[in-house]
């Protein structure tokens, strides 16, 4: 990729998030405005201050006016983006690009997403005409392929692979209970978790991310001017985003067994924060666990693990809260639900949490020798047909 990067050139100073919720009692521009008033707060600024913002939002208004109407802005450009499931995340990385080409001081990028009273059961895409050739299979079933797939590719029993996808779905609620902002906030044993009925595949309903409301905030300035706003700003190391061709659906050699999309992005992040070796630099990381066999592969396609190892490697507990490389720590969207244009700065708002210090006790990832960088990823798609985000914070001096 020709991706040179913005590298420390750009700081985060300043985030809010919502909890994550069933939100009957509130609407969108409530959401925004929670989320935002408390990014604007441990930023020490007022609305007016930011210079331009980035709404991400999938299916919850068609322009910027619908964060200028919450805010009652004056003025002020405000973008609508809109990515899949990495929608939160780009509404950062072009806030973040917009302060570094020196266009705007203060930018903020805001995510929101409000479904659960829509009179829709979740997220539903809008009809786009196709050629035909699209997937028709439900999100929970394309990625119920990968456990087959995975078992036959690597020799691993299905019986082996369900421990390893109850011991993720494990692992992410019991974080998610010690986390107040999170939807779900009750541990559930393995052996609870494999006496789920199926409902695709070999998947259980808790195999799967719920669906929530919720809202987040980030604030963003360029990096020499980040202690004028707090003195634990964090630096944006990475921002890489790729989107596929959707060849896989059509590749007769595609196994879905990784995610190429991923694969090339975690590369490209990498490159630009000049990491080498993730498992040994990252001090933590925030993946996109809309189902636990997503969450399973995603830890071979960033480089966490060797190929066919991320099995024994989740039930060693590598990426547990004690464990080498913790992994959702917040609880990751299986606690959270999935409100899509938000999801990705909430993960954020768990690094900015975590690096700064200010992760409650019971839940701080330990900062062991000198590692002090996390890792942010969303994924928006399907195995075959995919759009990537990855990003890189870290600690400013």
């Amino acid at each position: 990729m020709a991706s040179h990067g913005i590298t420390d050139r750009v700081a985060i100073v300043g985030m809010g998030c919502t909890r994550f919720a069933e939100h009957w009692e509130a609407g969108t521009d409530d959401l925004l405005r929670q989320a935002s008033a408390e990014a604007f707060t441990s930023a020490g600024v007022a609305a007016d201050d930011v210079d331009a913002y980035w709404l991400g939002t999938a299916q919850s208004g068609m322009s910027g006016m619908v964060l200028s109407k919450a805010l009652e802005l004056e003025g002020k450009p405000v973008t609508r983006v809109e990515n899949m499931c990495a929608t939160g995340t780009d509404a950062l990385r072009q806030a973040a690009y917009a302060v570094a080409s020196g266009a705007y001081d203060v930018a903020a990028a805001v995510g929101v997403e409000k479904v659960k009273d829509s009179g829709y059961q979740g997220l539903n895409a809008f009809p786009i005409p196709t050629d035909g050739t699209n997937r028709t299979l439900t999100a929970a079933a394309m990625f119920s392929l990968v456990v087959p797939a995975y078992a036959e590719r690597y020799g691993v029993s299905v019986d082996e692979l369900k421990q390893a996808l109850a011991h993720i779905a494990s692992k992410n609620h019991a974080n998610g209970a010690r986390n107040p902002r999170a939807q779900f906030r009750r541990e559930m044993s393995v052996e609870k978790l494999l006496s789920m009925p199926r409902v695709a595949g070999e998947l259980s309903v808790f195999d799967c991310a719920g669906v929530a409301d919720g809202a987040a905030a980030a604030i963003v300035v360029r990096a020499e001017d980040a202690h004028r706003y707090t003195d634990r700003p964090l630096a944006v190391k990475a921002l890489s985003v790729v989107a596929g061709n959707g060849r896989g659906l059509g590749d007769p050699d595609y196994d879905v067994t990784t995610f190429p999309e991923v694969a090339t992005c975690a590369a490209d992040a990498y490159a630009q924060a000049g990491v080498t070796d993730p498992r040994a630099q990252l001090a933590m990381a925030e993946v996109h666990d809309c189902f636990t066999p997503t969450e399973l592969v995603l830890m071979e396609d960033l480089g966490f693990c060797e190929r066919g190892t991320a099995v024994g490697e989740v039930m060693a507990g590598t990426f547990d809260l004690d464990g080498e490389l913790p992994v959702n720590p917040d609880g990751g969207l299986k606690a959270f639900g999935h409100p899509v244009g938000a999801s990705g700065l909430r993960m954020m708002f768990e690094a900015w949490l975590q690096l700064r210090g200010e992760a409650p006790e019971d839940r701080t990832v330990p900062m062991v020798d000198g590692r002090d960088l996390a890792l942010v990823h969303n994924l928006g798609g399907y195995p075959g047909e995919m759009v990537s985000a990855v990003t890189i914070l870290g600690r400013m001096p």
